[in-house]
C-alpha cells in the first residue's frame, strides 16, 4: 500500500558554484523548480495518474529555457538540436521513447504517444518527426529552440576543444538532463527523461535518458528513476535498472540501493550526475555525487520543497 502521491523532478545535475550563483539567479531557478513540479503535481492532487503527472512535469520542464531540454537544449557541434526523450509506466512497463528530434517542441510527449499509439519503444530522427506529424503534433522552427545563451556556449566549447554537458564551469564535465517520477494516489509509479545531450557532442550520439534502464526505470514491484548525468556511464552501468534490481532482488531499500550506485559504482567506474527516484512507501530520494543537481519534491499534504546545492532545501 503506497503512503500517498508524491513527486520529484530534476532539471541537471553538475559541478555548480556556489559563488557563481546570485541570489536572483538562485530565486529564478527555484521559482521554475516549483512551478515545473506544480504542473505534475495538480495532476497527481486531483486523483490523476503517475504516467501523466510526469510527462506534464516534463513538459513544463522543456518549455523552460533555463534547462537542457526541449526549448532550451544545447547545440550539438554541428549547431543542430538533436533531442531525447523517455517515459514509462510502472504498473505495466510500458515504455516509449524518441531520439535526434529537431523539430518537436516537446519530445517527452511524443514519447508518449510512442508509447501508447504504436506497437514500438522507440522510433528516431527524421522517422520520428514524420509520427510527431501524423499524430498532430506542430513542427517548430529552429528559431524556437535556438537561445544566445546556448550559441554562446557552443562557441566556448569549440574554442576549448571539448564536448560538455551542462551545469557547470567549461572546464569541467557539465550534466544537463531534466525528468521526473511520480507515484500516484492508486501506488502506481511512472518515470520521464527528456534531454539535449551534450553541448559541442558529435552529431548521431544517443546519451542514457531514451535508454530504459539506463537513465529511465519504472517498475510497480521496485521503482521508478530518472537520471542525469555523463550519459555515458549510466549507460554502461544500466543505472536506473540496477537500482530497481537491487530493491528487487536484493532487497535493499530505496535508500540503499540509489547511495550504492550513485555514491559508489558510478564515481568507482569514473561517473558524475545523480538521480531521483520513488518507490511504493516512503518519500522520492534525490542523491547525487556532484556539487549540486536542480531538483524539487511534492508530496500529499506536505509543502513543495526545491533545492540546487547539497542541503539547502526550500520550501
Amino acid at each position: 500500500m503506497s503512503e500517498g502521491w508524491a513527486l520529484a523532478l530534476h532539471g541537471g545535475a553538475g559541478t555548480m558554484n556556489r559563488k557563481d550563483m546570485t541570489p536572483e539567479k538562485e530565486a529564478t531557478y527555484h521559482a521554475a523548480l516549483r512551478e515545473c513540479a506544480a504542473a505534475g503535481s495538480a495532476i497527481l492532487a486531483a486523483g490523476g495518474a503517475a504516467q501523466d503527472a510526469v510527462e506534464a512535469a516534463v513538459r513544463a520542464l522543456e518549455d523552460n529555457p533555463l534547462f537542457n531540454a526541449g526549448r532550451g537544449a544545447v547545440l550539438a557541434s554541428d549547431g543542430t538540436f538533436e533531442h531525447d526523450a523517455a517515459i514509462m509506466n510502472g504498473a505495466d512497463r510500458s515504455a516509449g521513447a524518441v531520439t535526434g528530434t529537431s523539430t518537436v517542441a516537446n519530445p517527452i510527449s511524443l514519447a508518449r504517444q510512442v508509447k501508447d499509439q504504436t506497437d514500438y519503444v522507440a522510433l528516431s530522427g527524421q522517422g520520428a518527426e514524420k509520427f510527431a506529424r501524423e499524430m498532430g503534433m506542430p513542427e517548430m522552427s529552429a528559431d524556437y529552440f535556438d537561445t544566445p545563451y546556448r550559441r554562446e556556449q557552443l562557441a566556448r566549447a569549440k574554442v576549448a576543444q571539448k564536448v560538455v554537458l551542462d551545469h557547470a564551469d567549461e572546464t569541467e564535465f557539465k550534466t544537463g538532463t531534466v525528468g521526473a517520477v511520480a507515484r500516484d494516489a492508486a501506488g502506481h509509479l511512472a518515470a520521464a527523461t527528456s534531454t539535449g545531450g551534450m553541448t559541442n557532442k558529435r552529431p548521431g550520439r544517443v546519451g542514457d535518458a531514451p535508454m530504459f534502464g539506463a537513465g529511465t526505470w519504472a517498475d510497480d514491484r521496485s521503482c521508478a528513476v530518472s537520471g542525469t548525468g555523463h550519459g555515458e556511464y549510466f549507460i554502461r552501468l544500466a543505472v536506473a535498472h540496477d537500482i530497481a534490481a537491487r530493491m528487487l532482488y536484493a532487497h535493499q531499500s530505496l535508500e540503499e540501493a540509489t547511495t550504492a550506485v550513485i555514491m559508489g559504482d558510478l564515481p568507482k567506474a569514473g561517473g558524475r550526475g545523480g538521480v531521483i527516484a520513488i518507490a511504493q512507501k516512503g518519500r522520492p530520494v534525490t542523491p547525487f555525487n556532484t556539487s549540486g543537481m536542480y531538483r524539487a519534491i511534492v508530496c500529499q499534504n506536505a509543502e513543495p520543497e526545491t533545492a540546487i546545492f547539497v542541503g539547502g532545501e526550500q520550501g
